[in-house]
């Protein structure tokens, strides 16, 4: 299947949307991981390492926490694809960081739309579970959801992942979805 300006590539915790992602960048000859995580504990440096090892290294990988539409304007190319994961930690590390979440994540999509080359952004969809206890957790739920939704709109293709199974829910070239 040939890459498209935009794919969003939505999942749960642990349901296969990294893989599934970097599987619609493999035949790229130079393909870029734009990775958002940092490794603040063991337990994410080890989550770091086994993404790194499952790539291999032909990826280039920028790490870039905050400045993610730096970081796609300076590596987006025709010839290329950009591979970004994951977008609720770039939202989790914004808000640390006492953002303009509102500004960010329109600064993004405008920077999507015109956009140098195929992009494919991996996200956690939180909108599914319960509704959080704290106003701090359903702030996120809420700045995660309007970035999904704003993301999915323009981007071409969207799949939801569950079980390591990617489901496509929108594809322009398929108007029946």
């Amino acid at each position: 299947m040939s890459l498209v300006p935009v794919t969003l590539v939505l999942g749960g915790a642990r349901s296969g949307k990294s893989a599934f992602a970097e599987s619609l960048c493999a035949a790229v000859a130079r393909p870029v991981y734009v990775a958002t995580g940092e490794a603040r504990d063991t337990e994410m440096a080890d989550r770091i390492r086994r993404h790194r090892e499952r790539r291999g290294a032909h990826w280039t990988t920028v790490e870039e926490p905050l400045d993610l539409v730096a970081a796609l304007r300076a590596h987006a190319a025709a010839d290329g694809v950009v591979l970004v994961d994951c977008l609720t930690l770039w939202l989790a590390n914004l808000l640390w960081a006492g953002r303009d979440i509102d500004a960010e994540r329109e600064a993004l999509c405008a920077t999507l739309a015109g956009i140098a080359g195929p992009v494919v952004l991996v996200s956690n969809e939180v909108g599914l579970g319960i509704v959080p206890d704290n106003a701090a957790a359903r702030a996120f739920r809420d700045h995660a959801g309007r970035l999904h939704q704003d993301i999915a709109a323009l981007a071409e293709r969207v799949y939801f992942t569950v079980a390591g199974i990617a489901t496509p829910i929108k594809n322009i070239r398929d108007q029946s979805r």
